[in-house]
């Protein structure tokens, strides 16, 4: 009986302590982050780049489509392009997934660093918050523009 009580004391104080440890909730405004990210910024122009250049392509095939005098033809390139711009689109598809994943590792790396720094529990996204928390949206620009 003696141990129970001293366990259940023993277990009392660490639930205190780690409450007294514990800094809180932060979170962070992802929008904010990538409009304030150079390296977001450049990722989001290298893709947009690419699907301009897909619009392109179907531009570039609809002015070789018309000039084609025969449906046997029309019929053959229609695949072709078909195939072309289906193979055009999935490599779009990796290519912005690609990126993405990539700032939002690099955003999730300096999110955790400045949760270490400040002692926080976890990282929310703003979205996520509807009362309390810190917000360490500034920290956290801050951190991704010392790593490059």
């Amino acid at each position: 009986m003696k141990g129970l009580k001293l366990g259940i004391a023993a277990l009392a104080i660490m639930a205190m302590t780690s409450v007294v440890n514990a800094s809180g909730v932060g979170y962070i405004d992802y929008a904010k982050v990538i409009d304030n990210y150079d390296y977001a910024k450049q990722v989001t122009k290298e893709v947009d780049a690419k699907g301009l250049e897909m619009q392109q392509f179907l531009v570039d095939k609809e002015k070789e489509y018309k000039n084609l005098d025969t449906p046997l033809k029309k019929q053959t390139f229609e695949e072709r392009v078909s195939q072309e711009f289906k193979a055009k689109e999935a490599a779009y598809v990796a290519l912005r997934e690609k990126r993405e994943k990539e700032v939002f590792s690099k955003v999730q790396d300096a999110a955790k660093a400045v949760m270490v720094e400040q002692k926080l529990d976890a990282v929310m996204d703003v979205r996520g918050v509807f009362v309390g928390g810190i917000d360490i949206t500034q920290n956290v620009i801050q951190k991704l523009k010392v790593v490059k």
